[in-house]
């Protein structure tokens, strides 16, 4: 896979003024840097591995993001190499997040990952629970929840609006509810439908195929 420049500098105005995260989980820290200079600073690793091969290697001036699942084993070799970790789903993980932050003294910035649509197969808090979620956080000083993160269901682009639009609601109530917290950043909307994820309030959309074409 390589960079595709036309689509990135397209897909940077698309966005503006919300955040574009590359997905770089199939491209290495060349293609990175390739991105770069095509105006992209902002990066999004799924894996820990991956990550810290790329991270050693790449000599820019990006900033890097955790988009994928983390477990806790493997917490302390990213909490202070990423700028945002947009995946955190359970009480565990929020454990060990502080737990690692205050080893390091470093406060560290989250996204609460959100199950909005109920779905089995994916990660995140249930809409109920997040009060008690917010509550529990109390007691994380080194953690700062900058907002929610979520994954639409995989069904048709137009009828993913109701599960944008519903965490943006969500996201207003904790802001109101919880003035503690920056709770600005919506990170939703992929290659598919991050044009409708724009519509619905994302302040961060994830991309990565769309940005790319396969080597010649």
């Amino acid at each position: 896979m390589k960079v595709n420049q036309q689509a990135v500098k397209e897909i940077l105005k698309d966005v503006s003024p919300a955040k574009l995260v590359a997905a770089t989980k199939y491209v290495d820290e060349k293609e990175i840097e390739e991105l770069e200079k095509c105006g992209c600073f902002y990066f999004g690793e799924n894996r820990v591995q991956a990550f810290m091969d790329k991270y050693e290697k790449y000599h820019g001036q990006g900033h890097w993001h955790f988009i994928g699942t983390l477990q806790k084993n493997k917490v302390k070799y990213i909490i202070d190499k990423v700028d945002l970790i947009h995946s955190v789903n359970d009480y565990g993980l929020i454990d060990e997040l502080e737990k690692q932050a205050s080893k390091r003294d470093i406060e560290v910035h989250i996204l609460l990952q959100v199950n909005i649509a109920r779905e089995e197969s994916k990660h995140g808090f249930d809409e109920d629970d997040m009060d008690n979620v917010m509550a529990y956080l109390k007691n994380c000083s080194h953690l700062i929840v900058d907002g929610l993160m979520m994954m639409a269901p995989n069904i048709e682009v137009e009828d993913t609006r109701i599960y944008f639009q519903k965490t943006k609601q969500l996201l207003d109530r904790l802001k109101n509810a919880y003035p503690q917290y920056p709770l600005n950043e919506l990170s939703m909307g992929m290659s598919q439908d991050y044009k409708v994820a724009l519509e619905e309030g994302a302040t961060i959309v994830r991309i990565g195929r769309a940005l790319f074409q396969e080597d010649e």
